[in-house]
């Protein structure tokens, strides 16, 4: 299959989400402005009692004070413009996975998103969702090896079995048909494996399990 590495008993495919849900960083970053906020108004007040405060005592208790804060909401400042240390790697925007013992980061696209029913033809109201993943890949996780796993549910092919043997098949041209968009976008072929895996790692229910997983190796 022109460039790509196909795993032994399956053949890979790319995951995607559509639904946008808020990343640890994007939490983490919101809760350090917040704190940035707070201090900020408290700094504000302690100047003012400072400007009338006559106590020299009192002063210079303010003037530690403030001092303090400053230093704090530089600490706050520095934490925003870089993600958070402890954070999971994930995509902005695209709900991601993290599997820590494993080191790899998943994203899980609907098979209705990609595709039409049976079909392995990507839709194209998807592929401003793929670009996105695209975009992370080449800016986040470069170089980083990349598998593109399909996965079907149980249901026997019935509109288009004469194009695909089994769902095995179709899962294995879903998970081509993805890896074949990322490439064509700048993803290097020799970092993207292809797996498919048809019904046999189904989720919570049969539209769960119709889906295609894009999973970065990170660690």
């Amino acid at each position: 299959m022109s460039g790509f590495r196909i795993g032994s008993m399956a053949v890979g495919l790319l995951v995607l989400m559509a639904a946008g849900c808020q990343n640890k960083v994007a939490d983490e970053n919101k809760r350090l402005w917040q704190q940035n906020r707070e201090l900020q108004a408290r700094l504000s007040e302690s100047e003012a009692r400072l400007r009338s405060a006559p106590d020299p005592n009192q002063l210079a208790s303010m003037q530690q004070e403030i001092a303090a804060r400053d230093q704090k909401i530089a600490e706050l400042e520095a934490s925003l413009r870089a993600p958070t240390a402890n954070s999971d790697p994930g995509i902005a925007g695209i709900e991601t996975s993290y599997d820590p013992a494993a080191g790899t980061m998943t994203v899980d696209l609907p098979g209705d998103v990609l595709f039409d029913s049976g079909k392995a033809t990507l839709k194209e109201s998807s592929k401003a969702t793929l670009n996105k993943i695209v975009s992370a890949l080449k800016s986040d996780y470069a170089g980083k090896q990349v598998y593109v796993d399909g996965h079907t549910d149980s249901d026997p092919i019935n509109k288009t079995k004469g194009q695909w043997e089994d769902n095995l098949d179709l899962s294995a041209n879903r998970a081509m048909a993805v890896a074949r968009y990322l490439t064509s976008q700048g993803i290097d072929a020799d970092i993207v494996a292809i797996r498919g895996f048809g019904e046999h790692h189904p989720k919570g229910n049969k539209a769960q399990s119709r889906r295609v997983e894009i999973v970065v190796q990170v660690k």
